[in-house]
């Protein structure tokens, strides 16, 4: 099986170059979450809401670097799930494997509705469900020609993305300091004059963290999208090294400078988004049309880095007889083609009940995901601990490795347990966490169904 798993696994091509890998890494932490639903978090915990983005940075910076020891060892596309099944046990790998595929396939439908929407907004004569298909169809056809379209959509997505970013954070620093000519406004004291920069008290700053996390996730798609690109191992190192500042420039500054400009309880904050609402408070010219355009490249960007990773998901699954087997199939583009068409027929499939069932069967399936991106970080950690102390056993040397093993593995374990504890006992999260348990259960009794009739029909 293992000779077999990394024949099929050659045969991807390595047709992402180093610039697009990179872009990629930086792109999979810049979602429509940080340029709409990062008002939401700031309205909940107020300017404290940048100790909630620390916490949840440190949190994924720790995560990852566990992520990058692992992937650099063994540079795999189906990275923590196969991992999981070598550290933990073949029901690990394949329980976490469909947990997280599950995510992304409701995550595409969730990203062209919202593209769809804002296209809609705009050209009103064309229904919102036809450009949700557009999109879909657009996206899926460029993953399915080949990996090198994948790549350059992702890149062009990406450096937008992280230009306005840029050009947002400039902007807003010459408005603090008195130097922005469309508007009369500088200082920071917004960070306290509304109650306190705690205003909300510290509980407040844990449930900012909970809301922020889910900002964060997708930053595991470095250690995927390497496996297709020549030296992958230089790529995650690369990458994992500098998902500290990333997470500084992107999140922290950004956030930063938006409770410095906005009052936290501004009413305008949660009805146009975060971003929208400093630079209408600045006098920016088409700050609605300019917002809307970055949002439309970010939902899209999240989409096809969704229907890449699910499909690259499934047939590592594939490839370790955890799926049907002709997911494994590649064509000769080195395209797990049958992985994406399911991948993309379960987006579809989103969509059409999001349309048909507006509001109702579509946010049921959605609330079974609001605690995978935990229960993804937690297996990579029992993983971490798992495969390094094996790797000191045998010897073996690690080219990266954790910081201060295993005491700040075993804090990260600690602390996502801590948070899902909360979530089931407090009344905003439990029902999710409740669903997503639900789900994972259910998988779970399939996989040990799954691994019992290989067992039984595996000659002695």
């Amino acid at each position: 099986m293992a000779s077999l798993h990394n024949k099929k696994q050659r045969s991807l091509q390595h047709g992402l170059t180093s610039r697009q890998v990179s872009m990629i890494s930086i792109a999979g932490i810049i979602g429509a979450g940080l340029f709409i639903g990062s008002s939401n978090a700031i309205a909940t915990a107020g300017p404290a809401i940048l100790i909630s983005y620390a916490m949840t940075g440190l949190l994924v910076l720790l995560v990852m670097r566990m992520l990058g020891e692992m992937a650099i060892a063994n540079p795999n596309s189906g990275s923590f799930s196969t991992y999981a099944s070598e550290a933990i046990g073949p029901w690990a790998g394949f329980t976490i494997g469909w947990l997280y595929w599950w995510f992304w396939v409701l995550i595409i439908p969730v990203e062209a509705i919202a593209g769809a929407d804002i296209l809609h907004a705009y050209f009103p004569a064309v229904p919102s469900w036809l450009f949700a298909f557009l999109i879909m169809l657009v996206l899926s056809g460029t993953n399915l020609i080949s990996v090198k379209n994948f790549g350059a959509f992702e890149y062009w997505f990406a450096l937008v993305k992280v230009v306005a970013i840029i050009a947002f954070i400039v902007v807003c620093t010459l408005a603090v300091f008195g130097a922005w000519p469309l508007a009369e406004v500088s200082g920071v004291s917004r960070l306290w004059d509304h109650g306190g920069f705690m205003p909300n008290g510290f509980g407040t700053v844990l449930g900012g963290v909970l809301i922020t996390i889910f900002s964060f996730f997708g930053a595991e798609i470095v250690t995927i999208a390497a496996d297709e690109t020549a030296n992958p191992k230089d790529k995650i190192r690369r990458a994992t090294n500098l998902v500290v500042y990333r997470i500084a420039i992107f999140y922290l500054a950004s956030i930063f400078l938006v409770v410095s400009l906005v009052a936290w309880n501004d009413p305008g904050l949660k009805a146009v988004g975060s971003f929208q609402r400093v630079l209408e408070l600045l006098n920016v010219p088409g700050a609605k049309l300019l917002v809307d355009l970055v949002v439309l490249v970010a939902v899209t960007s999240c989409m096809n880095s969704g229907l890449y990773t699910a499909s690259r998901m499934l047939y590592s699954l594939g490839a370790r007889d955890q799926a049907l087997r002709v997911t494994k199939r590649i064509s000769g583009a080195g395209v797990p083609t049958v992985a994406v068409l399911f991948s993309t027929l379960a987006g579809f499939a989103g969509c059409f009940v999001n349309y048909v069932f507006p509001g109702k069967v579509f946010g049921f399936l959605l609330s079974t995901t609001g605690a995978i991106a935990l229960l993804v970080y937690l297996v990579i950690a029992v993983s971490q601990l798992r495969m390094r102390a094996r790797a000191e056993r045998e010897g073996r040397q690690l080219e990266l490795k954790m910081w201060l093993f295993p005491w700040l593995t075993w804090l990260v374990i600690g602390t996502i347990v801590m948070v899902l504890g909360y979530m089931l006992f407090s009344d905003a999260y439990r029902y999710e966490t409740l669903m997503t348990a639900g789900v994972t259960l259910f998988i779970l009794l399939v996989s040990l169904t799954h691994q019992r009739g290989k067992a039984v029909t595996q000659p002695a």
